[in-house]
């Protein structure tokens, strides 16, 4: 099992910036991809930005320029700056992270129990 928990969520004004912290503990070997995700009311769950093992990253769209997603495998934490935030990025935001088995080769995927930012205009 996997457990990711997010903070640095809260309350910020348009043009301001916010950092997420998502700490990852248990069996956190053998974590590929990490992942932030976003969900406001009333709409699907959707991909923020993501990130490798080896470091790639790919990003949403409408964060691209914006948003910096990083994670320090030492302190098996995963972040994610944004800056020159909109109220259209109101939404919980959830961690993930796919752990793959060794034994298996099976993927499994676990979640955060997510994080409020809220953008005030």
């Amino acid at each position: 099992q996997v457990q990711l928990v997010e903070s640095g969520g809260g309350l910020v004004q348009a043009g301001g910036s916010l950092r997420l912290s998502c700490a990852a503990s248990g069996s956190i070997s053998f974590i590929n991809a990490m992942g932030w995700y976003r969900q406001a009311p009333g709409k699907q769950r959707d991909l923020v930005a993501r990130i490798t093992g080896n470091g790639s990253t790919n990003y949403a769209d409408n964060v691209k320029g914006r948003f910096i997603v990083s994670r320090d495998n030492a302190k098996n934490t995963l972040y994610l700056q944004m800056n020159s935030l909109k109220p259209d990025d109101t939404a919980v935001y959830y961690c993930n992270a796919d752990r793959r088995n060794p034994f298996t080769v099976r993927t499994t995927t676990y979640w955060g129990q997510g994080t409020q930012v809220t953008v005030s205009s």
